[in-house]
């Protein structure tokens, strides 16, 4: 093939799209219809969100508390629909008693947006966002985390996630970024690990990139040895490593490792230079470090984090990936003392959350920036001593930006946060609205012998988009 088939291998390899072609993928990484963002910021929170006391909150908790559930008018309402008035996961116990709300609500902005008082500063924002207070999903343990990630249940984990398909459909903005960047303390090894960042049989390289906010090791080995190499020297070494590799891969031209090892190389050259900028958040002004909370101790972790989100997206990077209270079952898994928990931790995001969405908003980014928050699954209405159980049967999660609707509540659970009973949205709902969003149909993506279930599509949520 000569030194046509070695440019040619280089060009295939450097778009990554030489297995992509028979699968449908616009030419380029062009999307299938007009975008209304161009790039998500997936807000993970690990370990099940109470619903009831966050943007789906239920007074009438107060009203039954300490009742059975059995002494509730609802209960009539469960049984004449063959519906579990337990809620949780079964192996845990008896839910039966209903527990009061742990904390109070307040209704906010124009759009009369009730939302539970560990989340104030993210209730200034409510006419900004979307509530989607419908979502059911299939698992009621913590394989729901891979589920969110993936559309998959948690017994098939060779499946992408939804920033692996969205790198696999659009490729970069910018040739010095990874396309899919992770943030935070992902999902622990029990509940998917590297599978809720992962990108299967898509290849490699579509793959989220883990990213530390330290601005002096903000990803591991991307510097070279201190003193032992020079930038010619390394250039020179790097064009030899990759003519060796484009030979190889005229030989093994659907080797995805080939394609994924080629790209990182390039990639992590021009790294060196592009992520310590990013990272850089000593450029960014008092005020702006202060909105993020970066002042205080209880909010400087997330707050860093969020910001480095919206310099990564101001870049160019398409996906990012933002996990909080990663590891084990995460740390939202409030089975006791629910109070005290969620206390702590929603004032460790609360106000970076907001912060962000105030920042990309007067910056003019949230108009193309699609911010997505959840969790796997809510908490029950029934008490475990002094925590909730696992809730699979009724949650909520909230977008804004990227042509959603803002200020707008869309479905409903009933009057103890039981069932989603209006309006119901599997999880794989929320995913196909980002993929609306950013101008991909899951369909045309779909790789011929891997095919899926519509209900792993999932339908774009119409009744929330502009």
């Amino acid at each position: 093939m000569g030194f046509t088939g070695l440019a040619l291998s280089a060009m295939l390899f450097r778009d990554a799209r030489a297995a992509a072609s028979s699968a449908g993928l616009p030419p380029s990484g062009l999307p299938h219809f007009a975008p209304r963002a161009k790039s998500v910021i997936w807000i993970f929170l690990c370990g099940g969100v109470s619903h009831l006391e966050s943007f789906d909150v239920k007074p009438e908790l107060n009203k039954y508390a300490g009742k059975s559930i059995a002494e509730t008018p609802y209960a009539k309402v469960l049984e004449s629909e063959g519906k579990n008035i337990i809620g949780g996961n079964p192996s845990h116990g008896n839910r039966k008693v209903i527990m009061p709300l742990q904390t109070g609500y307040q209704t906010y902005g124009q759009s009369g947006l009730v939302v539970g008082d560990w989340f104030k500063h993210i209730g200034e924002c409510a006419d900004d966002l979307a509530v989607v207070r419908s979502l059911w999903t299939i698992h009621n343990d913590h394989g729901a985390q891979l589920t969110w990630q993936t559309g998959r249940h948690p017994r098939e984990l060779e499946h992408p996630t939804l920033g692996g398909w969205v790198s696999y459909g659009l490729g970069s903005l910018n040739e010095n970024l990874p396309e899919y960047v992770v943030l935070g303390t992902p999902t622990g090894d029990c509940c998917g690990g590297t599978f809720t960042y992962g990108s299967a049989y898509l290849g490699p390289e579509h793959g989220g990139v883990r990213f530390s906010t330290d601005p002096k090791k903000p990803l591991p080995f991307i510097a070279p040895p201190a003193g032992r190499i020079t930038q010619e020297e390394q250039v020179q070494n790097l064009s030899l490593l990759g003519k060796l590799n484009q030979l190889a891969g005229i030989d093994y031209p659907d080797d995805q490792n080939l394609r994924a090892r080629i790209k990182s190389y390039e990639l992590a050259y021009q790294m060196q230079a592009s992520v310590p900028e990013t990272m850089q958040l000593e450029r960014e002004t008092e005020a702006t470090r202060r909105l993020y909370g970066m002042d205080r101790t209880e909010t400087k972790t997330f707050g860093e984090q969020c910001l480095v989100a919206r310099r990564l997206v101001e870049r160019g990077v398409r996906f990012v990936q933002l996990f909080h209270g990663g590891g084990g079952g995460g740390a939202w898994d409030a089975h006791s003392a629910i109070k005290s928990n969620h206390t702590s931790l929603s004032t460790q995001v609360d106000q970076p959350i907001a912060g962000l969405l105030k920042d990309l908003k007067q910056r003019g980014l949230l108009n193309d920036t699609l911010v997505v928050f959840g969790t796997e699954f809510g908490r029950t209405p029934g008490a475990q001593g002094d925590g909730r159980d696992h809730h699979p049967q009724g949650f909520c999660a909230w977008m804004a930006g990227g042509g959603i609707k803002p200020g707008v509540q869309h479905g409903a659970t009933d009057e103890l946060g039981f069932h989603a009973i209006e309006d119901r949205h599997y999880v794989t709902d929320i995913h196909a609205t980002a993929l609306h969003q950013l101008g991909l149909d899951s369909h045309k993506l779909e790789i011929p012998s891997r095919k899926r279930l519509e209900m792993d599509h999932g339908e774009a949520i119409r009744a929330i988009i502009s």
